[in-house]
Order: C-alpha cells, then sequence, then structure tokens
C-alpha cells in the first residue's frame, strides 16, 4: 500500500527514478565522479572490484548509479548491469592518449548489445584540469562519436575532483530523459 502512495506522490511531484550505469577503463574516475555527486567531497577510492551503487538526487530526479569496475577482466561483466538502463556514463580519462582506443573498442562493444539500443550515451571527458588531457572535441574525433547516428549521446568535459563539468553533464540527462520512461 505504500508502495502505491509513493508512486502516486512521485506522479503528482514530477519525481522520477532512472537507472544509470556508469562504465569506462580502470583508473578513468568513475568511483571519483560517483562520490564527487553523492557527497559532493572528494573521496579517496581503491580500484573497484565488483561496483558501487548510489542515488543520487538531483533536479527532481532520482538517479540510482551503477559504477562498475573497469579492469580488463571485469569488463565481461558489465552486461550483468545493462538491464533496465536509461542511460550510459562513460568516463573516459583525456590524459591517457595511450588508451582512448581500447576505450573506443570498450565504449562499441558495448553500443552494440541489445539491451542499450535506447540507451542515452553521456560521455565524461575527465581529467580535464591535467596539461595534456584531450578537449572534447578531440575526443569526440578519436572516440568515433560521429558515427552513433541512431543513438542521442552528448561528450562533456569533466574533472572529478573540483565537479568541473559533472552537473552539466547531470542536466543533459535531465532533459533527455525528460520523454523516456
Amino acid at each position: 500500500m505504500g508502495g502505491v502512495f509513493s508512486n502516486l506522490f512521485s506522479r503528482l511531484f514530477g519525481k522520477k527514478e532512472v537507472r544509470i550505469l556508469m562504465v569506462g577503463l580502470d583508473a578513468a574516475g568513475k568511483t571519483t565522479i560517483l562520490y564527487r555527486l553523492k557527497l559532493g567531497e572528494v573521496v579517496t577510492t581503491i580500484p573497484t572490484i565488483g561496483f558501487n551503487v548510489e542515488t543520487v538526487e538531483y533536479r527532481n530526479i532520482s538517479f540510482t548509479v551503477w559504477d562498475v569496475g573497469g579492469q580488463d577482466k571485469i569488463r565481461p561483466l558489465w552486461r550483468h548491469y545493462f538491464q533496465n538502463t536509461q542511460g550510459l556514463i562513460f568516463v573516459v580519462d583525456s590524459n591517457d592518449t595511450d588508451r582512448i582506443g581500447e576505450a573506443k573498442d570498450e565504449l562499441f562493444r558495448m553500443l552494440q548489445e541489445d539491451e542499450l539500443r535506447d540507451t542515452l550515451l553521456l560521455v565524461f571527458a575527465n581529467k580535464q584540469d591535467l596539461p595534456n588531457a584531450l578537449k572534447p572535441t578531440e575526443l569526440t574525433d578519436k572516440l568515433g562519436l560521429h558515427q552513433l547516428r541512431n543513438r542521442t549521446w552528448y561528450i562533456q568535459g569533466t574533472c572529478a575532483t573540483n565537479s568541473s563539468g559533472l552537473f552539466e553533464g547531470l542536466d543533459w540527462l535531465c532533459q533527455n530523459l525528460g520523454g523516456k520512461n
């Protein structure tokens, strides 16, 4: 019965619940981003073996964000998190130019999955504070994002340690999730 009232309350006051999957290669900054959004501060992280899940409230949307480890041995497990995902945040270390090709391969492998067919794609070009970081326009080319003709996508330059760009990315998700259930 409580679920009925909470569902009615959500509809009346516009609260929306959204499932977000955040993935990327190891050391891209996924966990730092998650806890920066959740707590508003930088936390000391260790490599994620498995996943972290947190709810982030932003602009009347309750984002359930699944941060899944990015080590190469864990990546085959990503597909177990695809079901019911409405938004995919792919985090790239913009400063690690040697691994951009690997990031592209993993991204395109995921995007071929049927369960992610209608999922919005937000790419966080992270670590923009570092001097050799690729700009979002350069990363767009190197990741081949313009090839994604049948998918709604956006790239946002970010710096997880100072929150730069993170909320702009969430704003884009909020705007584009408006018509999706």
